[in-house]
């Protein structure tokens, strides 16, 4: 392992070099002193302190940095001996035991939901056809959509109905535009018309295309072949609420990145989440990015856990699996998988660096970060219009964009997964800095902030790979590490200012820099800068940092205060992931002062001594999902933040295809494996699963993919050695939804928080029937429990003595009675 763990560093450090080579070479520009690149690059450099020139691996407290295990450490922004989490021995029993005790309150009644409306004999419209089998003509034939209404004609012999010239209409080897049919429906039949106007004809037991078409009378029937598609191997319906606006159940995964074949210019990334002609498209043979010499190559080794066979559909040999960072690991199904295996509530995170985008050679996309912000959530309206069309028609799918946490939980309590968008860019709005002066204002963040907002983004991170205009950021370490400073040092004019800590930072610390030798002189230092050498590469000294813990001597700027005091404003999430331990402790103190709920960690890019003071605020943590052993630890270190004031529920943050490893396997000879079919939330049986002529196994695949996460969330059990983790994962959801709600400034539980306690006289008064859920909840703060149509709050009324003088307050339990529809029916004490 660290033989292969050294081989992939130095392939990412003579990346590293060989990109900025180029750019150094290449690039005229100047900054605004007047001097180069090169000089200012050269300057830097000899600026930063270097205390060992033989640093490399070690970076003096005894683990390795380009080790892949740091994703099951408790954060990925910096970890040392010691600890600087406030939190003491018995307050961590007490809060372990609170959210013990959560697992014992009542779960709401779950039913099921249909996955599509049932197929009638006679489709009822244009959309119920999609993925039927009718007769068309004297042709068994499957409609398999490619857009809402567009459909693909295919026949038993896998060929498909295409237009191709003239008049003619012969069937294909492979689908085209030729071969998509926008169907309409009418009172005389179905009707099917190509883009060019040319309708589907047939008489006489042919095929033809014309200027008029021919109704056709489609009925179900049988012999049809199976469109070409990935399985989700899961029985039973998903689970739904008995009422919209319950309590729900379902996992959460805050930061995914569905739509990242789109970054870094749309080149570094094989394959896609959806194509309108299924999965031989979407999941394509991969050898143009592997191939040995070429750029793509060079970045594939480094990145994906050496060579691979780069096949994808149908046989998948080399990938997907949980190293192969470069190839697509959220493909519709595979989501559909683990939607269908319970999870809920789905943060796709907008991604994009940039200044590695502007290095890298290959692209097709704008590296601006804001278009490439734009694309991706354009995308993410073109998944959903296409799962809808898969499912029958608009909003009929289960991958759902929501904008608020009222639409969520009803999307989610239908059965459907309720789809987030979010925000992680290292240049948010443009905001960044040359040599500290940044180069926004507030006027362009107002503006920025407000079109991502309309895009339909509520939760964002400041920072990314870079520091900015708003904030100084956590670093990268290990290979990618001098990578991203470079990067850096192209966007700002500098590279990370990188120090040692206070001292009793502790487990507080930003990422720890390797420093690279200076190789001009011919000595090599240490046998991972043996390959570097060879190159004959004529580069300055790149910066070397201080051995030991090390801290981004950049914070929250005034800039960021103001993104952070709009975001407030706006109601939506901040995730201060990402950021240098100052930032992240100056935002938190500002949303302390500001009382405000709204925050969420979503992958393990925040410190212990910020953790509690998440929780503290009513906040949600997710951290990195990484391998089923190390997510137990760090679930057990967080229950030890449980805040009794609050409602307890945890998640998972993939970052799946955000170059993140995912859970390695634990082996086929684990003595507590993963037996199938696995049973996931509410009762659905989770078989392995299959893609093409692949079949995927937890215990030896681990997370190949993100239709597996219902299966790791079972071997998380086999690990944890009881169901108390799936539990909580199973209340995340919720939790999340809570959180949102405070944002939209829902106060927290009369139950639990007793100074919130309003008079029983008091409730009776503000609660009118017919009011709304939501207006109940703005007047008397969030239910302590949300039960089918009721809801539990908490009040206090008066004790009084013998004169009728107060002396204590005792409290009493209300019930908010609703409709269906959820309106106001009762109050009763």
């Amino acid at each position: 392992m660290r033989n292969r763990s050294l081989r992939h560093l130095a392939l990412s450090v003579t990346l590293s070099l060989v990109l900025l080579a180029t750019v150094l070479v290449v690039s005229p520009w100047r900054l605004d002193g007047g001097d180069t690149l090169r000089e200012v690059y050269d300057a830097k450099s000899k600026a930063i302190s270097a205390e060992a020139l033989g640093v490399a691996l070690d970076d003096g407290h005894d683990h390795r940095h380009d080790d892949p295990a740091t994703k099951n450490t408790i954060t990925r922004a910096g970890e040392t001996e010691g600890t600087t989490d406030p939190t003491s021995a018995a307050a961590a029993r007490r809060n372990t035991s609170y959210a013990a005790s959560q697992r014992k309150l009542r779960d709401p009644a779950l039913t099921t939901a249909a996955l599509r409306s049932a197929r009638r004999t006679v489709p009822e419209s244009r959309y119920a056809v999609a993925g039927g089998c009718y007769r068309l003509g004297n042709t068994a034939t499957r409609f398999q959509a490619s857009d809402l209404g567009v459909h693909l004609l295919y026949s038993p012999q896998r060929a498909f109905l295409s237009g191709a010239s003239g008049t003619s209409a012969t069937w294909a080897a492979g689908p085209s535009v030729a071969a998509e049919w926008t169907t309409q429906r009418s009172a005389k039949g179905f009707t099917f018309r190509l883009g060019d106007g040319r309708w589907l004809r047939y008489a006489a037991g042919t095929f033809s295309t014309g200027a008029s078409p021919t109704y056709f009378a489609l009925r179900t029937t049988t012999g049809c072949s199976a469109y070409p598609e990935v399985g989700t191997d899961v029985r039973g319906k998903p689970h739904a609420g008995v009422s919209a606006f319950q309590e729900v159940r379902g996992y959460i995964d805050p930061h995914v990145h569905g739509m990242a074949y789109e970054f870094l210019g749309g080149e570094v990334h094989c394959g896609r989440p959806w194509h309108k002609y299924g999965a031989a498209y979407a999941l394509p043979d991969c050898s143009d990015l592997s191939q040995q010499g070429t750029k793509g190559g060079v970045l594939d080794l480094a990145l994906s856990g050496g060579t691979r066979d780069p096949v994808g559909w149908p046989t998948f040999k080399g990938w997907p699996k949980p190293d192969a960072l470069t190839h697509e690991g959220v493909y519709y199904k595979w989501l559909e998988r683990s939607w269908r295996g319970g999870q809920r509530i789905m943060v796709n995170l907008l991604v994009e660096n940039g200044q590695l985008c502007n290095i890298y050679p290959a692209k097709r996309n704008s590296c601006n970060d804001m278009d490439s912000a734009r694309l991706q959530a354009k995308r993410m309206r073109e998944l959903e219009r296409y799962v809808d069309a898969q499912y029958g028609g608009p909003g009929k799918g289960w991958y759902r964009i929501v904008t608020d946490p009222f639409q969520a939980r009803k999307v989610i309590n239908q059965g459907k997964l309720a789809v987030i968008m979010g925000v992680e860019v290292s240049i948010p709005f443009g905001c960044t800095m040359k040599l500290d002066i940044a180069a926004c204002d507030v006027a362009q963040i107002k503006k920025g902030l407000g079109e991502l907002y309309d895009l339909g983004v509520r939760q964002m991170e400041l920072v990314n790979k870079f520091d900015n205009a708003l904030a100084g950021v956590a670093g990268d370490e290990g290979g990618i590490g001098p990578l991203v400073n470079l990067a850096n040092f192209l966007e700002t004019g500098s590279f990370w200012s990188m120090g040692a800590c206070e001292p009793g930072a502790g487990e507080s610390t930003d990422k720890t820099q390797l420093g690279i030798p200076d190789l001009s002189g011919g000595q090599v230092q240490d046998a991972l800068f043996g390959a570097i050498a060879q190159l004959g590469l004529s580069l300055p000294s790149l910066p070397i940092y201080p051995s030991g813990a090390q801290c981004n001597r950049r914070g929250l700027t005034d800039l960021g205060e103001a993104v952070l005091t709009q975001m407030i404003g706006k109601k939506m999430l901040i995730d201060p992931d990402h950021m240098s331990v100052r930032a992240r402790s100056a935002t938190l103190d500002l949303l302390e002062r500001r009382r405000y709920s709204g925050v969420v960690s979503s992958h393990s890019w925040s410190t212990p001594d910020a953790y509690p003071r998440i929780y503290d605020l009513g906040g949600f943590v997710a951290p990195m999902a990484g391998d089923s052993t190390g997510f137990v630890q760090k679930w057990k270190r967080h229950l030890t933040w449980a805040d009794k004031r609050y409602y307890f529920g945890f998640g998972f943050g993939a970052d799946i295809n955000g170059l993140a490893q995912q859970a390695m396997p634990r082996g086929a000879d684990a003595k507590n494996k993963v037996s199938y079919p696995v049973t996931g939330l509410g009762g659905v049986r989770i078989d392995r699963q299959r893609s093409g002529q692949r079949t995927f196994d937890v215990n030896t695949d681990g997370v190949a993919h993100y239709g597996m996460y219902p299966d790791w969330i079972a071997d998380l059990v086999k690990v944890s050695g009881g169901t108390a983790i799936s539990q909580d994962l199973g209340r995340g959801a919720e939790a999340y939804l809570q959180t949102w709600e405070r944002a939209h400034g829902v106060r927290a539980d009369s139950c639990r928080n007793p100074g919130l306690r309003k008079s029983q006289a008091k409730v009776k008064r503000m609660l009118k029937r017919g009011m709304t859920t939501r207006a109940v909840m703005n007047a008397v703060g969030q239910p302590y429990e949300r039960l089918g149509t009721r809801f539990t709050f908490c009040a206090k009324k008066p004790v009084r003595n013998r004169s009728g003088k107060v002396v204590r307050w005792k409290k009493v339990t209300t019930t908010a009675t609703f409709s269906q529809a959820g309106r106001l029916r009762s109050v009763r004490s």
